[in-house]
C-alpha cells in the first residue's frame, strides 16, 4: 500500500518497532483489524472488543503470513515484528491519515443528524459521471469504519465520498482531521443523539467541528431549508453554501410534482441563473433535498448541468433505506436501515404518497433520551394525521407510538406486538393485496426478516 512503510506507520503512531529491522523499508499489503480477513504482508491491528481482547488472534494472523502487528501490549520477544502503541484505535487513525495523505485526491466529508448515507449515495451517483469516485460502504462511518474505508482508496481514485456519523462529543475532529475534507457537506440537525448531545445547538457544535479540519480554500455545502445551519456565518474563512427550497438557497428545487412511489419531478435551480428539469427516481420531498445537494457538490467540482441531471436520475436504489420493492401482490418501502422521529414521519411522508392501502410497520427507535416515549407518540400522533390506515407497533416503544396513532378520533387501526416473531406470526391476515407497506426501526430492530417475510407472501 502507498507510502505504508513499517517505518512510516511507526513514526505515524507513534509506536515502538520491535522485530528484524530489514523489514522496515517493506509496505504492507493492507490494513485489518479482523483477523479472519488477514493475508500475506497484511498489517494486523488488534484493537479489543467490548467483549474480546483481539491479541489473542494475533498468532493465527502470524500464521496467516502478516507482515506486522500493532498491539497495546508489550508481547516481549517474539519471532516476529509488531509496533507497540498506547492505543491500537487511535493507531488506526493515524495510519489512516498517513495514507490518505498519500493521495491527490478530493475528499467530500458528510455528517448530519439523517441522511447521511441517502445523501452520500446521491453525492456518488453524480460525482461517478465525471471522477472515478471511491465511497463510504454500508454503515462504515465510524472511528473504525472510516479508517477502513479510507485503506481501499487506490491511485485511480480522483473523488472520496466519505460518511462521518458521530453521537458523543469530541468525536468528530477524530474522524474529520484523519478525513481532511475539501469539500463539508452537512445534510441537517435533528435530535438524533439527543441521549448524548442533550440539545440541537450541542449537535450543531460537534458536528460543525468538521470544518476546522476543511482544507484551505475548501468548501461549505449546508442545508438551507435547516433553521440553524441557514444562519451560519462564515466557518474558517468560508461562507457556507446552501441548498434546499426556500429563497435563501444558491441551489434550490421548484416546480416539484410527486409522482407516487416513482418518484418526483421538478426544477432544480443551480448558480448563474442555470437550471434543469429531471426526474429523482425515489419519492419524498426529502430526496429532493439529497438532490440538491448533490447538484451543489457536482456543481463545486465543476460537473455540467446536463452531468448532474444524468447523476441524479441514475440513483440507484439501496436495501434498506427508501428502497421501493415491488412483488406480485405488494408495494414495500424498506427503510429499515435505522428510524429517528425526524426520518420515520418523512418515511410516512413517503408512503402517504402511495395509491392504495398504507400500512406502516414501526419498530423501536433507540438513543433518544429521557423523551423516548413522547417521541414515539408524536410518530404515532403523525401517522394518523397523514392517514396511514394501519400502523403495526413492535417492541416495548413502539407500544407508545400505537397509542399515538390510536389516540382520539382517528381512523387509523393500530396494533401492537412485542416481538417480529408475533407480528411474523399475524401478519399474512394483516397484510392484503395491493397494500403499500412501510418497515421502518432502528437498526438494532432487525426488521430486514420481515421485508423477507413480505416479498414472500
Amino acid at each position: 500500500m502507498k507510502n505504508l512503510t513499517l517505518e512510516n506507520i511507526t513514526k505515524a503512531c507513534k509506536g515502538v518497532y520491535h522485530g528484524d529491522e530489514s523489514k522496515l523499508g517493506r509496505e504492507v499489503g493492507g490494513v485489518v483489524i479482523d483477523s479472519r480477513k488477514v493475508q500475506k504482508d497484511y498489517l494486523f491491528v488488534a484493537i479489543d472488543g467490548e467483549n474480546v481482547n483481539a491479541h489473542q488472534f494475533i498468532p493465527d494472523t502470524i500464521e496467516k503470513g502478516a507482515l506486522c502487528v500493532i498491539s497495546h501490549e508489550d508481547l516481549g520477544d517474539t519471532d516476529f515484528s509488531y509496533i507497540l502503541v498506547e492505543s491500537t484505535g487511535q493507531a488506526l487513525l493515524d495510519i489512516a491519515k498517513l495514507y490518505r495523505d498519500s493521495f491527490d485526491v478530493k475528499v467530500v466529508g458528510i455528517t448530519g443528524s439523517v441522511g447521511k448515507t441517502s445523501t452520500k449515495e446521491m453525492i456518488a451517483s453524480v460525482v461517478a459521471q465525471k471522477y472515478k469516485v471511491h465511497k463510504t460502504i454500508g454503515n462504515f462511518n465510524n472511528e473504525w469504519g472510516l479508517p477502513l474505508t479510507i485503506f481501499e482508496l487506490n491511485e485511480d481514485h480522483q473523488v472520496a465520498i466519505l460518511e462521518m456519523g458521530v453521537n458523543h462529543f469530541g468525536e468528530m475532529r477524530r474522524l474529520s482531521s484523519v478525513a481532511s475534507p475539501d469539500i463539508c457537506v452537512i445534510t441537517n440537525i435533528g435530535v438524533a443523539h439527543l441521549e448524548f448531545f442533550k440539545t440541537r445547538e450541542g449537535i450543531l457544535q460537534e458536528k460543525s467541528k468538521m470544518i476546522q479540519d476543511m482544507k484551505d480554500g475548501g468548501t461549505i455545502i449546508f442545508n438551507g431549508d435547516d433553521d440553524l445551519l441557514s444562519q451560519a456565518g462564515p466557518i474558517k474563512g468560508a461562507t457556507p453554501i446552501l441548498f434546499g427550497l426556500g429563497d435563501n438557497c444558491q441551489f434550490y428545487a421548484d416546480n416539484i410534482q410527486p409522482m407516487g412511489l416513482r418518484g418526483t419531478s421538478c426544477t432544480i435551480h443551480l448558480p448563474d441563473e442555470y437550471s434543469f428539469e429531471c426526474v429523482v427516481p425515489l419519492p419524498g420531498t426529502h430526496m429532493i433535498s439529497n438532490a440538491l445537494a448533490g447538484a451543489a457538490v457536482g456543481y463545486t467540482l465543476h460537473l455540467t448541468s446536463e452531468e448532474i441531471k444524468a447523476g441524479i436520475e441514475g440513483l440507484p436504489s439501496i436495501p434498506g433505506r427508501n428502497n421501493i420493492i415491488k412483488t406480485d401482490r405488494l408495494i414495500i418501502l424498506d427503510d429499515c436501515y435505522n428510524a429517528n422521529p425526524v426520518s420515520m414521519k418523512a418515511a410516512i411522508d413517503v408512503l402517504d404518497m402511495a395509491i392504495g392501502r398504507k400500512v406502516a410497520v414501526l419498530g423501536n427507535m433507540g438513543e433518544l433520551g429521557n423523551n423516548e416515549k413522547v417521541l414515539h407518540r408524536e410518530v404515532g400522533e403523525y401517522a394518523a394525521a397523514h392517514g396511514i390506515d394501519l400502523v403495526c407497533g413492535i417492541g416495548h416503544l413502539a407500544k407508545e407510538l400505537v397509542d399515538g396513532a390510536t389516540n382520539g378520533s382517528s381512523s387509523t387501526r393500530g396494533l401492537w406486538f412485542e416481538n417480529k416473531a408475533d407480528f411474523l406470526d399475524a401478519m399474512k391476515d394483516l397484510i392484503k393485496d395491493g397494500d403499500n407497506v412501510l418497515v421502518k426501526a432502528s437498526h438494532g430492530m432487525d426488521l430486514t426478516t420481515i421485508v423477507e417475510a413480505l416479498k414472500n407472501i
